[in-house]
């Protein structure tokens, strides 16, 4: 037998047609069979709409459309942030607190201390930390971890 889909408009009026057989003395059976469905949608859909109105299932349909649509939005963002988060440990930058690559502290002590670029770069080196550079965060945003073109 071919799958209908119906409205939830559709299901209301059923529904409220099978109360009104059902009243009137038909058995289940009957009903089911005069709605053309099985007993196990009747049940579901006594369920799921059994009491509302037909402006109620409408906008419930709705509303469950709009929130798959919000979770589809959140999971894509999630995705989004943990790629953005790999790329950032990968370049070795912490998460929290930084400027640049170097905090507000550090920054006013390099510059007391008459620090170079050069003395700030062999200390980058020193900690084990791949320097970041512009072309390296290209490359791991790409997926790329060898940095190649």
């Amino acid at each position: 037998m071919k799958r209908t889909r119906h409205s939830a408009e559709q299901i209301v009026t059923k529904l409220r047609e099978a109360d009104a057989m059902l009243a009137a003395g038909r058995s289940i059976a009957q009903v089911i069979q005069h709605l053309g469905v099985s007993e196990q949608t009747f049940n579901r859909w006594r369920n799921q709409y059994g009491g509302m109105k037909s402006e109620e299932a409408r906008r419930l349909k709705e509303l469950e459309i709009e929130n798959a649509r919000l979770k589809k939005a959140v999971a894509d963002l999630t995705i989004d942030n943990q790629i953005l988060k790999e790329a950032n440990d990968y370049l070795g930058k912490p998460h929290r607190g930084m400027r640049g690559g170097a905090r507000a502290s550090e920054v006013r002590r390099d510059a007391r201390a008459g620090d170079t670029a050069a003395d700030r770069s062999s200390r980058e080196r020193a900690s084990g930390l791949p320097r970041a550079e512009p072309a390296a965060f290209d490359a791991a945003v790409r997926g790329d971890p060898a940095g190649r073109r």
